[in-house]
């Protein structure tokens, strides 16, 4: 599972990705250029604080690859249903197919999703069971790259010493100042969004509850955990080892869990 290349045809999506993807390959290119080589070259800063901004810039353009393309846990055409789990399962009234319950159909990559949480435009691509963890990396690592970003923007003016040998000639540092005003802008936007989006992602692990659950108000008593928070964290992340949690490159393992456990719905 999570290992099926899954590609949505959706020209918004696409415009929606290629937007942050936009974003990512400005920060990246122009923060090292501007900031970060012309004060390691005058001692300012140490070479740590450039590997730390191309670590957490790497880290958030695999995790937004990955949840782009990784199946979100696509239920095949004719499923093989356990006898003993058969009373968990349910026909889905749109494509006519058995579905888990905690299933959902979405109308946009019409098909249907083992816990679908919802369709983000921005990774073009549902998130659901197997994608989940991709999503939660990616924006955990966007917070941290438009941080980082938004600190370095500051510190350039208020904090770090004026660069001595700048290179008038080059476009880079002849618009140094609106590119950064540029740079801090998207920074301010995508944290404030992110930042909410990432909230009501944890929110929902902790109660185990999907987006699509909270609207259409189908779960009884969704303020509370129905299982500790370590348990529901480690069936998203397909591991109890938490610091892969934070590791992008790994291949997820679902985690067994018993039916009459797992859908409560």
């Amino acid at each position: 599972m999570g290992r099926r290349i899954h590609f949505v045809v959706d020209p918004q999506g696409w415009c929606c990705m290629g937007l942050i993807i936009f974003v990512w390959l400005y920060n990246t290119i122009f923060i090292p250029k501007v900031i970060l080589f012309p004060h390691y070259e005058e001692g300012h800063i140490s070479f740590v604080a450039i590997l730390c901004y191309y670590f957490c810039s790497l880290f958030c353009i695999v995790s937004l690859l990955r949840a782009s393309v990784a199946d979100p846990g696509k239920l095949p055409e004719n499923p093989k249903i356990p006898i003993t789990e058969r009373e968990y399962w349910e026909l889905c009234n749109k494509c006519n197919m058995m579905r888990p319950k905690r299933s959902h159909h979405c109308s946009r990559c019409g098909h249907c999703v083992r816990r679908m949480d919802h369709h983000c435009p921005w990774i073009n691509n549902c998130v659901g069971e197997d994608n989940h963890w991709l999503f939660l990396q990616l924006c955990f690592y966007t917070q941290i790259l438009s941080s980082y970003t938004l600190i370095l923007d500051f510190c350039h003016y208020y904090y770090f010493l004026p660069l001595k040998k700048e290179n008038w000639d080059v476009f880079v540092f002849r618009h140094e100042l609106a590119l950064l005003r540029i740079s801090a802008f998207m920074g301010l936007i995508i944290l404030g969004g992110i930042s909410g989006l990432f909230y009501t992602q944890l929110m929902g692990i902790f109660t185990d509850t999907t987006s699509i659950e909270k609207m259409s108000n189908c779960c009884e008593d969704i303020s509370r955990p129905r299982k500790p928070w370590q348990q529901t964290f480690s069936e998203v992340f397909g591991t109890h080892w938490k610091i892969l949690w934070f590791i992008p490159f790994r291949q997820r393992q679902p985690l067994r869990v018993p039916y009459h456990f797992a859908n409560h719905v």
